[in-house]
């Protein structure tokens, strides 16, 4: 049998591991430009491709509401040598207060005792101080909703002995009605503001992309002094004529509107 020549070449090893290294490399490479570009795309997920152009206006609206709720606080103070004496005559004259508020039409729901307190009375002499009596003083808060009875109910709280009043406001009932009746007003003037104003500049309005809200109210309160009557007073003031007036509601709002 001929021997024959075989002509093999075998690649070193070391070539052959370069290769691989220079493969791998190249797919590493292009999964990150892959990861890259997915953080890309991620990135921008949820965002418009276009920047959206918008106008914003302001609206206001005002409403004035006649209070139907009045609401008034009744002190009575009172000063005795002993504890026992100033409160029993404290609570005397508030228990009266009381039942003549509830024979004037006060609910009982709308009498609310705010405080209580007893305090001593001292007399200072060469450094010294000295207990010489006690002071106690009760706060009744009276929710008032036949506000023309309100002269009638001050003056006669005074005449039981309530030597201190204060805090008369007048409110509405149902402050959330009124709010929403501004509201809309706001809104229509804002509106209104925001075709004047697309008009002026030949521009088309879209939908309303935004919206805000503020809103402020105000109370007249008449002035009733405390000292009125009652309690040590040897004088009785006639009570006054109450102004209940109006309260003036405001609510400002601002759109956004997207322009076409």
């Amino acid at each position: 049998m001929d021997e024959q020549n075989l002509n093999v070449k075998i690649n070193p090893p070391e070539k052959i591991l370069w290769a691989l290294v220079v493969v791998l490399f190249v797919f590493s490479l292009f999964g990150v430009v892959l990861i890259v570009n997915g953080i890309k795309e991620g990135r921008y997920v949820g965002q418009s491709t276009e920047y959206r152009k918008t106008i914003s206006v302001s609206g206001e609206g005002k409403v004035l509401a006649k209070p139907d709720i009045g609401q008034v606080n009744l002190s009575v103070v009172t000063q005795a040598s002993t504890v026992n004496k100033a409160a029993s005559d404290n609570n005397d004259k508030m228990n009266a207060i009381n039942q003549a508020m509830k024979d004037l039409g006060i609910s009982e729901d709308d009498l609310k005792t705010t405080s209580y307190n007893i305090s001593p009375n001292y007399q200072y002499t060469n450094g010294k101080s000295t207990i010489i009596g006690y002071q106690v003083t009760q706060a009744l808060e009276v929710k008032i909703r036949d506000l023309d009875k309100t002269s009638q109910i001050l003056d006669k709280a005074a005449s039981l002995g309530a030597n201190q009043v204060g805090s008369l406001s007048f409110t509405v009932d149902d402050p959330e009605k009124v709010k929403e009746e501004a509201r809309e007003k706001a809104v229509a003037n804002a509106k209104q503001k925001a075709e004047d104003l697309a008009k002026a500049l030949g521009i088309g309005l879209g939908k309303v992309v935004g919206f805000d809200e503020s809103s402020d109210g105000s109370s007249p309160v008449p002035l009733y002094n405390s000292g009125m009557g009652g309690g040590d007073l040897k004088e009785i003031s006639p009570a006054p004529v109450i102004q209940t007036g109006q309260n003036e509601v405001t609510v400002n709002v601002n759109l956004q509107y997207e322009i076409r």
